[in-house]
């Protein structure tokens, strides 16, 4: 390298490093931009403390009829979707020995058959329990056996919702709760907490509790598989004082809100005691008056 060119390098260094240096100055010595804030009123109002989870409608209990021997059906008197009573007749059926001997008749008249009818009377297949027939699995003249399902009950339809681990503490039984399903998003429905589980669920890492959801009344329109949205109410007020949560500041465990004594003077600092929040806006306890005015 020659004297020109290790000459020409220094003189470079020393002007990158006053433009840095120039740089920093300008940094640290600009005027700082003013803060601007927003006037907000604090309100009266409700606020309501929520979680929230998902769930799946499902038979609170799900059960499967089965016939007591193989044969065929005669009758069904029963669709889905029905409401049973327990004991009702949900279908006739034959035997496999039944069946052939009224073929066998109805081939030698019908005066043959309807004898053997009075003296070979059919099966009832008899719902165990009071609910809804939610599925179907047979038709009139087809055979079975003993091993099919032919109906499939269910006694109440309820929501099965996965609630995370780091809200569970905030479930109770009988706790109020709202139903919403994805397919009628308008219709809320009501609901209590009817079970929690006691035994958590891993998927994807996430940990949760299975939280069986009972509805008040159950429309018509809900169905067994319907994904649903469950809101459970944690806790809520009526025509308390609130401010937005932005405005709330915590530093040490004090809480407080800017506020400023005139509109010309700087804003200061006003403690203040919360209550519950819905994230969005905070219950206040003491500290403000409805009509004060608080700094965003």
């Amino acid at each position: 390298m020659n004297k020109k060119t290790s000459r020409r390098g220094f003189v470079l260094a020393i002007v990158v490093s006053l433009l840095a240096a120039l740089a920093a100055y300008y940094w640290f010595t600009r005027p700082a931009k003013p803060v601007s804030y927003r006037e907000v009123k604090v309100a009266r109002g409700d606020i309501a403390l929520t979680v929230v989870a998902t769930g799946t409608v499902l038979p609170e209990n799900r059960l499967e009829i089965k016939p007591p021997i193989a044969g065929r059906v005669e009758q069904v008197l029963v669709q889905e979707g029905q409401r049973v009573t327990k004991g009702q007749t949900l279908a006739w059926m034959s035997s496999t020995e039944r069946a052939a001997l009224l073929d066998a008749a109805r081939s030698a008249g019908a005066a043959e058959l309807k004898r053997w009818e009075e003296l070979y009377r059919p099966t009832p297949v008899i719902a165990p329990i009071a609910g809804t027939i939610i599925l179907r699995n047979i038709e009139s003249g087809q055979t079975f056996t003993n091993t099919d399902s032919i109906f499939v009950m269910a006694d109440r339809l309820t929501v099965k919702a996965q609630v995370d681990e780091t809200d569970i503490a905030q479930i109770r039984l009988r706790q109020p709760a709202q139903i919403v399903l994805d397919a009628y998003s308008q219709e809320a429905i009501p609901g209590v907490v009817g079970q929690i589980a006691f035994e958590a669920k891993a998927v994807n890492n996430v940990t949760t509790y299975e939280v069986e959801v009972l509805p008040q009344t159950v429309p018509a329109f809900m169905r067994s598989g319907m994904t649903a949205n469950v809101t459970f109410t944690v806790a809520a007020r009526s025509g308390v004082l609130w401010v937005p949560t932005e405005a709330i500041k915590t530093q040490d465990s004090a809480t407080s809100v800017s506020v400023r004594d005139t509109p010309a003077a700087p804003p200061r600092e006003r403690p203040i005691q919360i209550g519950i929040s819905d994230g969005k806006r905070t219950e206040v306890i003491a500290g403000l008056a409805e009509g004060d005015t608080v700094l965003v």
